[in-house]
This record gives C-alpha cells, sequence and structure tokens, in this order.
C-alpha cells in the first residue's frame, strides 16, 4: 500500500522546503506532523498540509485504518516555475527578482505487509 500526496507551485524556494522535508525522511507518520507542527521553518506548513493529507489519502482510498504503521517512505520536493519580478535601482537599472516555486510530494507506505 502506497497512498501519495503532492502540492504544486507552492511559494516556497525548493532549497529551503528540501530542508525541512530531509527532517520527516524515513520517520513514522504521527512522528513527521509533530516534528512539522514544531519546526520554525516557514515551509513546514505547506510540507505539513501534504503530509496531512497523505494520511487522509491513506485512510480514505486504502482504508488504512491503524495510522501508526505509516511511515514516509519517500519525500521529494521539485522546482516549480520562476516567476520573475524586477526591482528598481539607481539610475534607471532594473534588478531581476526571482520568485521560486516548488512541488512538493510525499509518500506514506505502510510498516505492515497488508494493512
Amino acid at each position: 500500500m502506497e497512498a501519495r500526496a503532492a502540492a504544486r507551485y507552492i511559494r516556497v524556494t525548493p532549497m529551503k522546503a528540501r530542508r525541512v522535508v530531509d527532517l520527516i525522511r524515513g520517520m513514522n507518520a504521527t512522528e513527521a506532523q509533530a516534528v512539522l507542527r514544531f519546526a520554525p521553518q516557514a515551509a513546514s506548513v505547506p510540507v505539513g498540509k501534504v503530509l496531512d493529507s497523505a494520511i487522509a489519502n491513506a485512510v480514505h482510498n486504502y482504508n488504512h485504518n491503524n495510522v501508526e504503521s505509516l511511515y514516509v517512505a519517500e519525500a521529494f520536493v521539485d522546482e516549480g516555475p520562476t516567476l520573475k519580478r524586477f526591482r528598481p535601482r539607481a539610475q534607471g537599472r532594473a534588478y531581476r527578482i526571482r520568485k521560486r516555486t516548488s512541488h512538493i510530494t510525499v509518500v506514506l507506505a505502510s510498516k505492515e505487509g497488508t494493512r
């Protein structure tokens, strides 16, 4: 059994989101929720929402009632499109501001062979 959830076009840089995802990879799902709840990084909020969605997918789609046996099998962050903006600078120049986006994916698996 493998439940997955993904959030796309999240307005957080992939490098910052990867720091948070590295914290929970391989962890028990309920432990990962607790870690993300108290993590000081701003990216822990969208990663926590994706984890909650993956747990809900496991319960709803696979009738997996034992949430304690779920663990984070895969968690990764891909780079989304970059929004390009311009900032006015001195003497008529313009500097480019890159607002990066992320695609966050979390895959949960069950520690036991079946449900």
